[in-house]
């Protein structure tokens, strides 16, 4: 299983700059949009100074195959991952992998969360509250315990900072209740699937998050990412237990660490050690041949 290969921590392309996001830097091309997939790490909502090896090219590789292997539940906005295909980077090997040109779609101002276990913030909800989202859970659950449906958990999208919970009256409120239906029913569709498609393979989806937006012909469809260890905590099957710590094969890894290091989760993020780094890229490398069935190189 390789982790070598050229880290690109910001693109910097002869085209239109429309963002910089936490991970993705986003161009304006004739084609459609551009979008590069760094190797940036953000936790906490937090942008690190340390690349991750790889990263990149894992998210941006498994969305191109979760995009293909769910377009019989909802349309998406890939064209072309193959950087070959792509004129503007068609001859710059440091973008090789890391590429997508997407149609373009005005998105849909919230986070589509689905849960299907009781971790993360909704594990800490469920103390506070006994429920997740505003929705009422039974009593006497354990942590990571499998909830008894996938739940849809909404939140605000932001540019800076948190993404903040919201309850689905007000996704109705942003987007009207004919759209909000729609997202709520597709974003737990493609859970199912993911869910019942990883677990034979020993891997448990917990819980991820999708965005969408309305194409030029009006229709929704999925965005910007889908099922990566970015977007969802995927768990090692065989070390997952309700009351114990599964192995993860996301940035949960990170997670665990900043924390135990006591860091406040504000800016600056801490800086992470070789160990930290060569650990990440190969979990996200592992997660990426798990999935696919394919070696990464």
């Amino acid at each position: 299983m390789s982790v070598s290969g050229e880290t690109v921590y910001e693109s910097h392309l002869n085209l239109p700059l429309k963002a910089r996001g936490k991970v993705r830097d986003i161009y304006d091309t004739p084609e459609g949009i551009l979008l590069v997939a760094s190797d940036r790490l953000s936790a906490f909502d937090v942008v690190f100074g340390d690349p991750i090896p790889r990263k990149g090219e894992v998210l941006n590789r498994l969305s191109a195959y979760w995009f293909e292997q769910t377009r019989h539940i909802v349309s998406n906005h890939l064209i072309t991952s193959d950087s070959k295909a792509i004129p503007a980077v068609a001859a710059m090997p440091d973008m090789k992998g890391r590429c997508s040109l997407c149609v373009k779609a005005k998105p849909f101002p919230v986070e589509c969360v689905v849960r299907g276990y009781l971790e993360g913030s909704a594990w800490n909800d469920y103390l506070a509250s006994g429920a997740v989202g505003g929705i009422s859970l039974p009593t006497g659950l354990s942590r990571r315990e499998r909830l008894p449906a996938p739940l849809f958990t909404p939140s605000t999208k932001a540019e800076e900072g948190h993404d903040e919970p919201i309850d689905f009256e007000t996704v109705v409120t942003l987007v009207g209740e004919d759209a909000a239906l729609r997202l709520r029913t597709i974003s737990v569709e493609l859970f199912k699937f993911a869910h019942d498609k990883l677990l034979p393979m020993g891997i448990v989806l917990s819980d991820t998050k999708f965005e969408f937006g309305i194409a030029e012909n009006g229709e929704i469809i999925l965005i910007d990412e889908a099922l990566t260890p970015d977007s969802s905590r995927f768990w090692e099957a065989d070390t997952y237990t309700p009351e114990g710590n599964a192995r993860s094969f996301d940035k949960q890894y990170v997670r665990d660490y900043v924390e135990q290091l006591g860091w406040n989760k504000k800016p600056p993020a801490p800086k992470l050690p070789a160990e930290i780094i060569n650990g990440m890229t190969k979990r996200y490398v592992e997660i990426y041949s798990l999935i696919t069935g394919t070696e990464l190189d």
